[in-house]
C-alpha cells in the first residue's frame, strides 16, 4: 500500500511539474523593443546666466514680468535653432529710457523684450553690428543653444518709441 501511495505521489508530482513548465512555455511574454532613455539635455537657463553676470537686473526684471523667461525655456526645450539675446546692461536703462519703458502696457513691454531676442543662435561672426546705433560690448555667454551678447544701449522698436517729430522750420523773414 505504501508503494502504491509513493508511486501515485511520484506520478502526481511528475505530471504537475510538466504541466507547470508547459504553462510557462506555452505563453511566452511578448518582447518589446527597448525604449531609449529620455534626453538628459536641459535647456540653458538664460535668467541664471544674466543674474550671474550681475549687470542685467533691469532686463531680467522685464523678462520675468513679461514671462519671456518661461517662453524662452519652452522654446529652447522644443527647438534646435536656439536663441540669441541682445541684453542691455543696467547702465543702458537710463532714467529717460526706464521711464519710457515703465509707461508701456503689458503687451508693449512684451514686444520690447522680444525685440532684444532672435529665434536662432548666432555666433558673433554671423552678423554685422552696423545695423543699429549700438554695438556689442561683450559676449556674456555662448553654447550651441544660446548666445547672449551685452549691448550698451537699449534697442528701441520704432513702433513703440516713434522718433520725435522734426522741429518746425524757422519762419521766413518778411
Amino acid at each position: 500500500m505504501q508503494r502504491f501511495i509513493l508511486l501515485l505521489s511520484l506520478l502526481f508530482l511528475h505530471n504537475c511539474s510538466r504541466t507547470f513548465c508547459q504553462a510557462s512555455v506555452q505563453s511566452p511574454a511578448p518582447t518589446k523593443a527597448p525604449v531609449p532613455p529620455p534626453s538628459l539635455a536641459v535647456p540653458t537657463d538664460t535668467i541664471k546666466i544674466l543674474l550671474k553676470a550681475g549687470r542685467f537686473l533691469s532686463f531680467v526684471r522685464l523678462m520675468k514680468a513679461t514671462q519671456v523667461d518661461t517662453q524662452l525655456f519652452s522654446q529652447l526645450n522644443s527647438s534646435t535653432d536656439g536663441i540669441t539675446i541682445f541684453a542691455p546692461n543696467d547702465n543702458a536703462f537710463s532714467s529717460r529710457v526706464a521711464g519710457a519703458v515703465g509707461s508701456l502696457n503689458d503687451r508693449e513691454k512684451l514686444e520690447f523684450v522680444q525685440f532684444h531676442i532672435l529665434p536662432r543662435c548666432l555666433s558673433i561672426s554671423d552678423f554685422q553690428t552696423g545695423l543699429t546705433k549700438t554695438s556689442i560690448s561683450n559676449t556674456v555667454y555662448t553654447d550651441k543653444q544660446v548666445a547672449i551678447y551685452e549691448v550698451d544701449k537699449v534697442l528701441v522698436p520704432k513702433d513703440l518709441f516713434p522718433p520725435a517729430p522734426p522741429a518746425p522750420a524757422p519762419a521766413k523773414p518778411c
